[in-house]
């Protein structure tokens, strides 16, 4: 039997609403989601009617990023190369999609969630949202933030995030630059709408073409972030982040 979608998109008077739709695993990212997502842009892409869009977490959060129960399956260094080059290109083709993007955020936005964050135009968070890439806590780098992160956020920021894996919240991000808006509770989706219809209303063509030199240099950094990733994935320190996750204790390090 197919895994059902971990991706679900609708479109609606002008807005494309991408959900997040695994609320019983709090929306991880199976290795299946990447494709999903190039299927969503390229259907936004595709479709006239859809002028701007949305991605939103079902249930409890936004996204609590990779599935870490799928992190072990990985095969040799090529094949773990070929994975983080397919979900760094996958939301690299978020940022370069010539629509507008908006992220509708609340709870956790952990890892790829918090990535797929940094690839938005406009990211709308409520205060229940909490911000982290804890790739570290597990062997691992957040290599799309590394890379595109300094686009948003200080250095100093930024730094703090992937070093630490610390959770910041909505207003953190707001100060270090990762969020626009911060809303009460619950008022992050009817914000992002706002947004959206209001974005939908400006010429397609100039937006296409703002985005496009606002765009400029993102490639860099890209090629050296798919090759580290894919290295760490095959050290020690990786594995006994994952066996320490799985049995709930601190993981034991030894820088090899």
């Amino acid at each position: 039997m197919a895994a059902a979608p971990t991706l679900a998109l609708e479109i609606a008077d002008g807005i494309a609403w991408a959900t997040l739709d695994r609320p019983e695993k709090l929306n991880a990212m199976g290795p299946g989601f990447w494709a999903e997502l190039r299927s969503v842009l390229d259907a936004v892409a595709g479709d006239d009617a859809a002028r701007v869009l949305v991605f939103r977490g079902a249930g409890r959060c936004f996204s609590v990023g990779g599935d870490i129960d799928g992190f072990g399956e990985l095969g040799d260094v090529a094949q773990r190369r070929a994975y983080v080059a397919e979900a760094l290109g996958a939301l690299r083709a978020v940022e370069e999609l010539p629509k507008p993007t908006i992220a509708a955020v609340h709870g956790f936005a952990y890892g790829g969630g918090c990535e797929l964050t940094m690839v938005c135009d406009l990211v709308v968070a409520d205060d229940t949202a909490r911000f982290a890439t804890p790739e570290t806590s597990v062997g691992l780098m957040p290599g799309l933030a590394v890379v595109r992160g300094r686009a948003h956020a200080g250095l100093h920021a930024l730094k703090y995030l992937a070093l630490t894996g610390e959770p910041i919240d909505a207003e953190q991000a707001r100060l270090a630059g990762l969020v626009n808006t911060v809303t009460r509770a619950g008022g992050h989706e009817a914000e992002a709408e706002r947004l959206a219809r209001l974005i939908a209303t400006r010429a397609p063509l100039a937006l296409a073409a703002a985005k496009r030199i606002l765009q400029r240099g993102s490639d860099d950094g890209y090629a050296y972030a798919i090759e580290a990733v894919s290295l760490l994935q095959s050290t020690d320190d990786h594995a006994e982040g994952l066996a320490a996750f799985a049995a709930r204790r601190d993981p034991r390090f030894h820088g090899r």
